[in-house]
């Protein structure tokens, strides 16, 4: 069995470590507990991963966030990975900072990534986590916030949250994702 999981992110320093690219830092965690390194490939930075039998890629796409879709999708097709193995990693402004939700399908919920890979993919019942970052900003300053730095507190409690999602990657892929949703999602 072959999984796709791709972390929602944008590419370059400035970014690094902005709400937005917790897609990225959830793998970037994976990699470092997993000694996986990343390949510069088409579209995005790609790692393996093995896990109780399973294969995992591990993808970062270097299209940003908003034009997602295109790296999903080619990455699905190149490794002949079906859809119901796709799990995307992402950001929620609409869950309260570190709440963990996996979703077996939905819409994109106004987030641009999702929505781009939705349009790409022709359909949106593949699988998501998401990862609350609240909603403090005020209004007309989304993309401020969004793109900005964890605050003091949330940098304190990010490392356990990143890890619960790491729980949340392995248990996908070995015990499928409604057991998955009926451990996690009603953890606190």
């Amino acid at each position: 069995m072959k999984y796709l999981i791709a972390g929602l992110g944008n590419i370059g320093p400035e970014y690094k470590n902005t709400r937005h690219n917790i897609g990225f830092q959830i793998l970037d965690a994976l990699a470092g507990v997993s000694n996986i390194a990343f390949h510069d490939k088409r579209y995005g930075f790609i790692g393996d991963y093995k896990f109780k039998g399973r294969s995992f890629l591990l993808l970062k796409p270097t299209t940003y966030v908003n034009l997602s879709g295109r790296a999903v999708n080619y990455w699905l097709q190149k490794e002949n990975i079906p859809i119901e193995n796709l799990l995307v990693l992402m950001d929620d402004l609409a869950l309260p900072f570190g709440t963990l939700r996996l979703k077996a399908k939905g819409s994109h919920g106004g987030h641009n990534g999702l929505r781009n890979i939705s349009e790409v993919l022709g359909r949106n019942d593949y699988a998501r986590l998401r990862f609350g970052i609240d909603d403090k900003f005020h209004p007309g300053f989304q993309v401020n916030y969004v793109l900005g730095e964890w605050s003091a507190d949330e940098k304190k409690l990010l490392p356990e949250k990143i890890d619960s999602c790491i729980e949340i990657i392995q248990s996908y892929g070995t015990i499928g994702i409604e057991r998955t949703m009926n451990i996690f999602n009603t953890k606190k």
